[in-house]
């Protein structure tokens, strides 16, 4: 037999591509927390470059993109002589009442769904259809029947959100193995072990980062509450600025509502890392 008949009967090896490494396109690997600041601050400096060079240069009109130091000279002006502070404290426990109330009203609903058939046959209908008609819409029927005072305003932020954690949460809840119920189950679990020993503490993380997400739809809908005959608060502070096409001040509101947004969704991951230790902190 010759050489090549001898090569023609061996194995063929695999030839193994390996990939090399990368620091800013690697999956679910150690990055330098470092290197993430310096990623972080570039996203932030570079629309305030890009905004600058725009509105110092002339390009856009002062009304129309005031530049950073007139918008930060109009909230100072605000935060010393309009009482800017009682505004932001009056919206913030609007949205902290009215988010409250959604998640004490949203979270069980979407875990009875979740868990138990009947329940989600019984809501998933109502929720599906409710969850597609805008809160605005509501609002002249919520006047009528609330009147103006804070529970009004109160219940737009909260129609806003409820439903949406509800679905979230029921999701949640669906995506536990069922692997898990059924080795409890085995263990002579009962279905009271089941939903507080089981089932809570598995979508318990998914939990918090579904209240994470949610409450800045909150604040979206904060806007909408304060249209209704408020007299203080960002959103009412944000529409009075507009009427006199005071841009500066419009733009500082919005600065004040994405600054509060930034510090509440890093409480809560700090939150959620204290309380869920053993879940994948990894997920946005």
């Amino acid at each position: 037999m010759t050489p090549s008949n001898f090569a023609a009967l061996a194995p063929t090896v695999r030839q193994h591509r390996y990939l090399e490494p990368s620091v800013f396109w690697s999956i679910r690997q150690g990055f330098s927390k470092r290197l993430a600041l310096a990623i972080a601050s570039v996203s932030l400096i570079v629309p305030l470059l890009i905004w600058s060079a725009v509105s110092y240069s002339g390009l856009v009109t002062p009304l129309f993109l005031p530049a950073p130091t007139v918008v930060i000279a109009a909230g100072i002006k605000m935060l010393t002589e309009d009482n800017l502070l009682f505004d932001v404290l009056v919206s913030s426990s609007r949205v902290l009442a009215g988010f409250l109330v959604a998640a004490i009203i949203g979270v069980p609903l979407g875990i009875a769904m979740g868990t138990f058939h009947s329940m989600d046959n019984l809501f998933a209908p109502l929720v599906g259809t409710v969850r597609y008609m805008p809160v605005t819409a509501f609002v002249p029927l919520i006047v009528i029947w609330l009147g103006l005072g804070e529970v009004s305003k109160i219940l737009i932020i909260m129609l806003g959100v409820v439903l949406y954690n509800a679905i979230m949460v029921a999701d949640a809840v669906k995506f536990i193995p069922n692997e898990m119920i059924n080795v409890a189950y085995t263990l002579g679990a009962s279905r009271r072990d089941i939903l507080f020993k089981v089932i809570m503490p598995a979508a318990f993380p998914s939990i918090l980062d579904t209240l994470r997400v949610n409450i800045s739809g909150a604040w979206n809908f904060l806007i909408i509450a304060e249209l209704v005959a408020a007299q203080n608060g960002l959103g009412f502070k944000i529409i009075q600025a507009q009427r006199f096409l005071q841009t500066e001040k419009v733009l500082f509101c919005i600065a004040i509502i994405g600054i509060i947004g930034l510090v509440i969704d890093y409480g809560l991951r700090w939150i959620s890392r204290k309380l869920t230790p053993w879940a994948d902190q990894g997920r946005s």
